[in-house]
């Protein structure tokens, strides 16, 4: 057993880690580190799109055989791979995306222990997909909440806090 800010920490062979006295709003990551996350991610969507896109006009394609050429289909292709690895199955084994793994912030269950895989394949899937749909009034959640949820952590009992960093 070991003691945290507040919360104790106790494990048991069946139940690695459950934390008694979770309180999200002392460890709650603010909104402009999650901004700043969520940029990392989408640059790194980007990247190989864009890329693919300037290697293509680099040999002189433009117009209908930029766009329609298989460079710009293979660059569409890789940034579909990474970003299903990026927002869905690095959170489901971490409770990070890159992004996440950068600014030191995690994906926890709402009662400070670890997310299951269906709960971030919901988060990831449903409720992104929500709050882009809200034009992404669903974020604002994260700035007027004292635990600092936005709308798809309240929707699938998640909350982003402090962790970490994996890379410094």
């Amino acid at each position: 057993m070991s003691s945290k800010a507040g919360t104790t920490v106790i494990r048991t062979a069946r139940n690695p880690e459950v934390i008694v006295n979770f309180q999200p709003e002392r460890v709650a990551a603010p909104f402009f580190l999650r901004c700043g996350a969520m940029l990392i991610d989408y640059i790194l969507l980007l990247i190989a799109p864009v890329g693919m896109m300037l290697l293509s006009r680099s040999f002189g394609n433009d117009g209908a055989r930029l766009v329609g050429g298989s460079l710009n289909d293979t660059g569409w292709l890789i940034a579909i791979l990474i970003g299903l690895t990026n927002f869905v199955i690095l959170p489901i084994f971490s409770g990070q995306s890159i992004g996440k793994a950068i600014t030191g912030l995690q994906i926890v269950s709402s009662d400070g222990g670890r997310a299951g895989a269906a709960k971030i394949i919901l988060r990831q899937l449903v409720g992104y997909g929500l709050v882009a749909g809200s034009l992404g009034a669903g974020f604002l959640f994260s700035v007027l909440s004292r635990s600092g949820r936005a709308l798809h952590d309240y929707l699938f009992g998640t909350v982003v806090i402090f962790a970490e960093r994996k890379y410094k």
